[in-house]
């Protein structure tokens, strides 16, 4: 009787670690999603986009904002026409490219697309990482309350602005 147990328990724990490791392999498949991160005020503090800001502002980013981790081809957001998200992500660390109309416009963490938001785009398109990266989320709201606290920014969104206008001014012209 004791065998019998022995057997159905070896059994069991084979079930339970081929289980395991099934939802290992599955996990190690689905690397492409974001994963939520932990915001360091040291680490925030030497981010291009947030170079210039104070102790406290950057404490008050950190509680108004969202970190995620993202692996190498994750897309951080989609631009469609149905879906124009106007939450600003920022790149903190890492490099991602905007795909629209079959071309790639890549950035690191220091370049003018550093940070993007689908309110800028024309058409369909999608934000995706091309290596390693931690993106950072920012909604509208939180962005206007951050300018509005004299938050520096303007350099940073200007660059912004005229990299994806000009981004998104070929890509018209070439249709």
């Amino acid at each position: 009787m004791n065998a019998g147990r022995i057997v159905r328990g070896a059994w069991l724990s084979l079930l339970v670690l081929s289980a395991a490791c099934g939802q290992q392999e599955a996990s190690q498949q689905e690397d492409n999603t974001m994963k939520a991160s932990t915001t360091y005020l040291y680490l925030l503090r030497k981010t291009p986009f947030f170079d210039r800001l104070n102790t406290a502002q950057l404490r008050w980013t950190i509680d108004h904002s969202r970190e995620w981790e993202a692996q190498a081809g994750t897309v951080v957001a989609n631009c469609s026409s149905a879906d124009k998200g106007d939450d600003f992500w920022i790149l903190l660390d890492g490099r991602w490219q905007v795909e629209h109309d079959g071309h790639t416009y890549p950035a690191g963490h220091a370049d003018a697309g550093k940070w993007f938001s689908a309110s800028e785009t024309s058409g369909s398109c999608q934000l995706v990482t091309t290596g390693h990266s931690y993106v950072m989320k920012i909604t509208r709201a939180d962005m206007n309350d951050m300018l509005g606290r004299g938050f520096a920014f303007e350099s940073h969104l200007q660059q912004g602005h005229a990299y994806y206008r000009t981004m998104f001014a070929v890509a018209s012209a070439s249709h």
